[in-house]
């Protein structure tokens, strides 16, 4: 059985929404099963209906079936994402196993085709005004600023003049300290993942405080902005 979700019922433009109303993007990856399924329990207890689950080891695509499969008894509402998708073989394995959308961390054609030919969401990685152009030809409207720790948050701050109908979304280095300075300089949202879901958490499978953490974070965005 496939774990896609009928087209109708989860378009780019509210998927966009969800992502832009939520402030950030949770993301991360555990070989283990259980674990991947109890980081979205926290996470979805705390009210995060958007999170990416990233295409960072062996069991990727396995967990983010299991995912989509619990989604439908656990997470009614949940918008399911896979990230570190670089290649169109990878981006088909994910829609066919549940993807709600997928994420890159860098731009190219063939993803670009595949997800206008799936009609799903693609949030391409970009860190030159040279992608940033590509991605606004091909009617792209929200861009991972990857790694954002490289650029710095005045990267968007100047791009913003330039491409005022691109959303952006700084990932890589972005935390509870400084995430302030990246949506003063003009971000939609930002992806968060050790900062948030940090290896102690882990480790300690301490859920309480990821439930937590994750409450507060929410809360913190809506305040600065």
């Amino acid at each position: 059985m496939l774990y896609r979700r009928e087209l109708s019922s989860m378009n780019k433009d509210k998927i966009v929404k969800a992502i832009l109303q939520q402030g950030v993007l949770p993301l991360y990856y555990h070989p283990d099963e259980e674990i991947t399924i109890e980081i979205l329990q926290a996470l979805y207890k705390s009210g995060i209906r958007v999170i990416e689950y990233t295409n960072r080891g062996k069991q990727a695509l396995k967990n983010l079936r299991s995912l989509a499969k619990e989604r439908y008894t656990q997470f009614p509402d949940l918008v399911l994402g896979l990230g570190t998708v670089t290649d169109s073989k990878t981006a088909s394995k994910a829609i066919q196993n549940g993807a709600d959308f997928i994420v890159s961390p860098g731009y190219t054609k063939e993803l670009s085709k595949l997800s206008n030919d799936e009609n799903i969401l693609w949030i391409p990685g970009c860190m030159t005004p040279t992608e940033l152009v590509q991605v606004q030809d091909d009617g792209l409207h929200l861009v991972k600023i990857f790694p954002a720790n490289a650029l710095g948050s005045g990267f968007i701050k100047s791009a913003k003049e330039v491409f005022p109908d691109l959303l952006f979304m700084p990932t890589g280095g972005v935390n509870s300290e400084n995430m302030e300075s990246w949506f003063k300089a003009g971000a939609s949202a930002v992806g968060m993942g050790s900062s948030l879901i940090s290896k102690s958490i882990i480790e300690e499978r301490n859920w309480k405080q990821l439930n937590t953490d994750a409450i507060a974070l929410v809360n913190k965005i809506a305040t600065i902005r």
